[in-house]
């Protein structure tokens, strides 16, 4: 099937007019044979014969022919892969119309590129073995009533969610019955996100994440709620911060699963991620949509990209202050003792955010980590693809404890 062709099959697509509202705009893409001009009104797609288009996405037809293998490489999975992170493609236009057609867009592309999803043994799950409850710490900065999920028993491991997300994340691991029987599980929604307010004393300035201020933050909990050695799990930005406490504080760690852990994760700012101009929760949850794999079932992947539509002001932003300007994989694994500290480091194939590459090199700082190159997963695997997600925990926790 042509891209046209796919593009035509997408144009009745319910979740499209839901995504565009008030929107128009027109996008050409050029080098796919005959260019296509797509007029995007209110997220009903209509093929123009001539008009000035705001966007323009262009590459060589036979990089647009990658598109159509089932499943696509890696970087050709999404919109925002193609102009972000696949240098075969170049766009062009407006950013301001770019920012505000995202959302259609990469639910277009997603449609474009639709595969099955990847087959894994199901797990049995019981949403309601996940305990909630607020707990009341004392932050460097003030204190702070902060919402904790627990559910388990044994060893704990503490997980530590995406830049502007929330411990939902993990409910696929919380759930999960077998894991309950042998793992005392805790998920915190850090101050600013999910169901934790800000801190005591906060005066509404510009929020900025640092890795001293995230390194209090989960010391804090540690220390005054978790109350012994954790094995810290963080995805992506919790991945950075659970480097950095086998770095800063080993004393805390019992081990390291880093779940898509940069090494200098530079491009991932953007300033439509908090600007007037531009519905956040549904640019914020577009940008990172096109981060996971496409075959992740798709209920999974729109779950996952509805916790970021839910995000206050600017803390998606400000998280990647962190995540994105300041953590540096070169300075903090050096200073990783893994013959103390276990490392396990799962890298999804189709992230292009924390790479595998990017696990590589941490590896290589690391003596003695483990690296693991998930097939099929993307930059969300606890909560894109749980059940394939699975096994690599399993092996992650074994080494860690091993």
């Amino acid at each position: 099937m042509s891209l046209r062709a796919r593009i035509a099959a997408a144009a009745g697509d319910a979740e499209l007019r839901r995504l565009g509202a008030g929107l128009v705009s027109v996008l050409r893409i050029e080098g796919a044979g005959d260019d296509i001009l797509l007029r995007l009104d209110d997220g009903v797609l209509v093929f123009e014969g001539s008009a000035m288009p705001d966007i323009v996405l262009a590459a060589a037809e036979a990089d647009w022919a990658k598109l159509s293998i089932t499943p696509p490489p890696p970087r050709f999975q999404a919109f925002t892969a193609l102009a972000i992170a696949n240098p075969a493609f170049t766009l062009s236009g407006d950013p301001l119309k770019i920012a505000q057609a995202r959302a259609v867009l990469e639910r277009l592309f997603e449609l474009v590129v639709l595969s099955p999803a990847a087959q894994a043994p199901p797990v049995a799950r019981m949403m309601s073995q996940i305990e909630g409850r607020y707990h009341r710490v004392v932050l460097p900065e003030g204190a702070a009533e902060i919402h904790i999920e627990t559910a388990g028993r044994g060893r704990p491991v503490l997980f530590l969610h995406t830049a502007g997300a929330d411990s939902r994340q993990f409910h696929g691991q919380l759930a999960d019955v077998a894991l309950a029987e042998d793992w005392r599980m805790i998920a915190a929604d850090v101050p600013f996100h999910g169901r934790s307010m800000p801190p005591e004393g906060w005066q509404g300035e510009p929020y900025r994440l640092s890795g001293e201020r995230y390194l209090g933050w989960c010391t804090a909990i540690i220390e005054q709620i978790i109350g012994e050695k954790a094995i810290v799990a963080g995805g992506s930005m919790g991945a950075a911060l659970a480097l950095l406490l086998a770095s800063e504080r080993p004393d805390l760690v019992a081990g390291v699963i880093a779940i898509e852990p940069p090494f200098r994760s530079k491009g991932r700012r953007n300033p439509f991620q908090h600007h007037v101009g531009v519905h956040a929760g549904l640019h914020n949850a577009a940008f990172v949509r096109g981060l996971m794999s496409p075959t992740s079932p798709i209920d999974h992947r729109r779950r996952a990209s509805w916790i970021y539509s839910q995000g206050a002001p600017e803390i998606y932003a400000g998280d990647l202050a962190f995540y994105s300007d300041e953590f540096d994989g070169a300075v903090v694994a050096p200073r990783i003792d893994a013959a103390r500290t276990p490392v396990s480091l799962l890298c999804g194939a189709y992230d292009y955010s924390a790479t595998p590459e990017d696990g590589a090199k941490l590896a290589a700082l690391i003596p003695g980590a483990d690296l693991r190159v998930m097939e099929g997963l993307g930059h969300f695997p606890m909560c894109e693809h749980p059940d394939l997600f699975r096994p690599h925990l399993l092996a992650a926790l074994a080494h860690v404890v091993d």
